[in-house]
């Protein structure tokens, strides 16, 4: 993960409130150093330089652990100006921490994709990359999705190998259809690896959901859409997703893709702790409305929707500050739990909750700074600097 400057003097940080893991302190003030937390503080010293937020919430910056672009780039150009543009416009919005996201493409384009954020990660000075999520290619036709079913395939290890090559030091997402043959054996084996496994785009049968899980499964790729329903004698994907113990819970809360009392369901059986808000944000994330690609279809973005020409949706332009805003006004978790929810809990599903998403000595002093009413996004801190004005 990319660092900012060093050789910064003391800063205090003092807001109305800050967002622990633990809960929301008030009084609490945080010194950095160096891009780091060196201290949480009941009273300011005599001297050093204090900034004062007496209406601000001061919040872990947000972890995106499922984006596929922004500002009309997209993690497929595979070019080190489609990263820096993507990492600078997340930043604008709170994100601190983000997984590029690829679509199902080429063995060619995927590579290419994943040598570009390896070998030119160091170039963004926005939102830090944290990892690379595969959003397939190992996926069903059926629940297809906006993902090109030329390139479905059987879950290939050999191929997984080349590509965790490819990321060096990079940890890796990668999404997989359950049921498609050499699943099990696939899935464990790319634990022991080292990558994590999510479940998506599938026709899985409970069944088949349960052993992926057991086998070492432990995310469920934005849950309802792109997965066989619950139905009350055959539960599928979604039942797992609701029921199986120790997973994750993707969940996109933009008001198109899940309707707020289904995603009232998925904290309420998850819990927040296991829910992770995700954007699966496109690259019209930030755009006019109008027409765009999507690896290689045609779009369009009308009323806040990604649609492909046969009505699908097809990702979305949600922006994770929003979700948060959706997730408490819905009634999905407290403002607390909210927060936890695009910071923590994405962090933690895959294994980057050590060094984001939580407010600690120690740790990157990456912020958001929320208006305690509103809950707008007023700025974004990262290593301590101040990279963006919320918009």
């Amino acid at each position: 993960m990319s660092s900012h400057k060093e050789g910064q003097t003391m800063i205090y940080f003092q807001p109305k409130g800050v967002v622990f893991e633990s809960g929301i302190e008030y009084g609490k003030i945080i010194a950095v150093k160096d891009g780091k937390v060196v201290g949480i503080l009941s009273e300011l010293p005599e001297s050093g330089e204090v900034l004062d937020f007496p209406e601000a919430l001061l919040a872990p910056g947000f972890v995106d652990t499922h984006i596929h672009g922004m500002v009309g780039f997209d993690v497929m150009d595979a070019t080190p100006e489609a990263l820096i543009a993507i990492s600078d416009a997340a930043a604008r919005v709170g994100v601190t921490t983000f997984l590029p996201t690829t679509l199902t493409a080429s063995i060619k384009d995927t590579d290419h994709a994943i040598q570009n954020i390896a070998n030119h990660h160091y170039l963004v000075n926005g939102a830090k990359i944290g990892g690379i999520f595969l959003e397939g290619p190992f996926f069903v036709e059926k629940y297809r999705g906006a993902q090109n079913p030329t390139y479905f395939t059987d879950p290939d290890f050999e191929q997984l190998k080349k590509w965790k090559e490819l990321a060096g030091d990079f940890p890796i997402k990668i999404a997989i259809a359950p049921e498609r043959e050499g699943a099990i054996d696939f899935i464990k084996k790319a634990k022991e690896l080292g990558v994590f496994i999510a479940l998506g785009h599938s026709d899985a049968t409970y069944e088949q959901a349960c052993d992926a899980v057991e086998s070492g499964a432990n995310i469920f790729v934005h849950v309802y859409n792109a997965m066989s329903p619950l139905h009350h004698r055959k539960p599928g994907m979604v039942g797992a997703a609701l029921t199986l113990r120790d997973v994750f819970a993707e969940l996109i809360c933009d008001g198109h893709h899940v309707h707020p009392a289904a995603a009232q369901v998925v904290t309420k059986m998850r819990t927040p702790r296991q829910t992770a808000l995700v954007t699966d944000c496109m690259s019209a994330g930030g755009m006019p409305e109008g027409k765009y690609k999507l690896g290689e279809f045609d779009v369009t973005v009308q009323d806040g929707a990604v649609r492909m020409n046969d009505g699908n949706l097809a990702g979305s332009i949600l922006l994770l500050k929003d979700a948060v805003k959706n997730a408490v006004l819905w009634g999905l978790a407290s403002l607390h739990e909210a927060i936890l929810m695009a910071s923590l809990v994405p962090a933690a599903s895959v294994g980057l909750d050590h060094l984001a998403g939580k407010i600690e000595v120690g740790r990157a002093a990456d912020f958001v700074l929320l208006d305690a009413e509103s809950l707008e996004l007023m700025a974004t801190y990262i290593d301590g600097v101040r990279v963006a004005t919320g918009e």
